[in-house]
């Protein structure tokens, strides 16, 4: 079966950028589904040096190294990319592990403002260019005024569904592209 990850950039169990997420995971369709836990602890060279990769990040790793996709959703803080998730981005690269490395990544964002994250968006592509995964590029899914589009079951408005469908068919696609690639290989 299919495994898909998802890295939330809101720590909160009822944030939009988690609704979101599941949501895309329910259109995915068949999969077993993850959702990462980003609290780990702030990046510190000194720790690093001290105690080695903390076992919170090793198994971060691990999960994104198992999984046959990830999806990313991320809220828009100060016109950026949370901490919580660029903190993650940065201790995910100080291991020895490539986790990323042809990975198919869906990037979404969930936000209050008008634009949907589209700037955090644009900042989280920017972010993920050096792990040379395989963002897929489109449609992009950008959730404006995140806190209206969501039903008292998480369900995310008809609007945005519109958008995630040919967004979860790109994922499948890399998917199988990469599971023949390793097959002729």
């Amino acid at each position: 079966m299919t495994k898909i990850l998802s890295l939330s950039g809101a720590l909160r169990k009822a944030s939009t950028n988690r609704k979101l997420l599941r949501e895309a995971a329910r259109v995915y369709g068949a999969a077993e589904y993850t959702e990462a836990d980003l609290a780990l602890p702030l990046y510190d060279g000194d720790l690093e040096e001290a105690e080695g990769i903390p076992e919170s990040v090793q198994a971060l790793v691990a999960q994104i190294a198992e999984a046959d996709a990830v999806f990313i959703s991320t809220p828009e803080y100060n016109g950026g990319i949370p901490g919580v998730l660029k903190n993650a981005l940065d201790w995910i690269s100080r291991s020895d592990v490539k986790p990323w490395a042809g990975k198919p990544v869906a990037l979404m964002a969930a936000a209050a403002g008008r634009a949907g994250g589209a700037r955090a968006h644009h900042e989280l592509r920017l972010a993920m260019a050096p792990f040379q995964a395989r963002i897929v590029n489109g449609p992009e899914v950008m959730v404006a005024a995140s806190y209206e589009q969501f039903d008292a079951e998480g369900r995310v408005s008809e609007d945005y569904i519109a958008f995630l469908e040919p967004l979860m068919q790109a994922v499948r696609d890399e998917i199988a592209q990469g599971q023949s690639a390793a097959v002729a290989a």
